[in-house]
């Protein structure tokens, strides 16, 4: 920090303006979000995203759709998230840039956000290894609605703050918080807990049954007795 005296006056943070320049394409992307809402809050429709109105934001930004209730995946990608993982993300699900021992926990905020049309944050820290130092990122998802009205696209960026290094860049989840439009964050403490194998592919529709376990039936045991559709047949003819 610099400062002009000993009383703090006049003191400017260069971490929070580095900061404040990071996140400027999600602010950007958010705010541009925030212009297309309705009266009542409704998420804008996908057809009303112009690229102009995030020109500057575009490398950071993505389209997505939902495939599973807990799933989506990319339609759109911008340079930023192909250079992160070294290659097209365009047709790759969202959770490929996330480590896969988090993936639930982003299935579960994906969830929220096409069902309940919250606003989601996601704090990243990247794996480190062998060319690959320390990177942290930041995530924005917003929801869209579809031509037919169901919710179920999204726009978000990510933006990341260190030197790439050796690609791929897979992220751990740092935090998660989540908000209705023009309300407080909310933070989830425990996040919904997954599902114990994923559902059938709904193509775009939403599911509203709540979260539940599914178990699997266990299987018959061996009895060493014939199955009751064979039979025995014995032929006299010859």
């Amino acid at each position: 920090m610099f400062g002009l005296g000993g009383s703090g006056e006049g003191v400017v943070s260069m971490t929070e303006r580095e900061k404040e320049r990071r996140l400027a394409p999600l602010r950007l992307i958010e705010s541009y979000w925030h212009g297309l809402l309705g009266a009542d809050g409704l998420a804008p429709l996908r057809s009303q995203i112009d690229p102009r109105g995030i020109e500057s934001a575009l490398e950071y930004a993505f389209l997505g759709e939902r495939i599973a209730p807990m799933l989506a995946k990319l339609r759109v990608s911008g340079t930023h998230l192909n250079e992160l993982m070294g290659l097209d993300m365009a047709g790759m699900p969202l959770s490929t840039l996330i480590t896969p021992e988090d993936r639930e926990q982003l299935g579960a905020a994906v969830s929220k956000l096409f069902s309940e049309g919250l606003e989601i944050r996601l704090r990243l820290v990247a794996e480190e290894g062998f060319g690959k130092g320390r990177l942290t990122g930041d995530m924005l998802l917003l929801p869209l609605r579809s031509d037919l009205g169901d919710m179920s696209r999204m726009i978000g960026g990510l933006v990341t703050h260190g030197r790439l290094g050796r690609t791929p860049r897979r992220f751990r989840i740092e935090s998660i918080s989540m908000r209705k439009p023009g309300q407080a964050p909310i933070m989830p403490a425990p996040l919904p807990a997954p599902v114990a194998a994923r559902e059938p592919l709904l193509g775009l529709a939403e599911s509203q049954a709540p979260y539940r376990t599914i178990r699997t039936p266990k299987a018959p045991r061996e009895t060493g007795k014939r199955p009751p559709y064979l039979r025995l047949i014995i032929s006299n003819d010859d």
